[in-house]
């Protein structure tokens, strides 16, 4: 998978389990701040991703994303790790 291929599902997995606007979902924004994510939110996110995925995302792997760009990183990282 490419990093846009993994920025689009991730931008389909907020929207519909956030109910935000797919169109203000782009790589620089702010999870916490700009989409209005709280810590159960990012747990819900985490738990989607690792299914889609099948990998098990760490926590520490998702300490310092902040942002959509961060989030698609840690996927790509995970998903070409072996």
């Amino acid at each position: 998978m490419t990093k846009e291929e993994i920025l689009k599902q991730i931008q389909e997995m907020l929207a519909s389990l956030f109910e935000l606007d797919p169109e203000d979902i782009k790589p620089e924004s702010k999870l916490f701040e700009e989409l209005e994510l709280d810590s159960i939110d990012a747990v819900d996110l985490v738990v989607k991703l690792q299914k889609t995925i099948g990998k098990k995302i760490m926590p520490e792997d998702f300490k310092t994303v902040r942002t959509v760009q961060d989030v698609v990183d840690v996927v790509y990282k995970l998903i070409n790790s072996k």
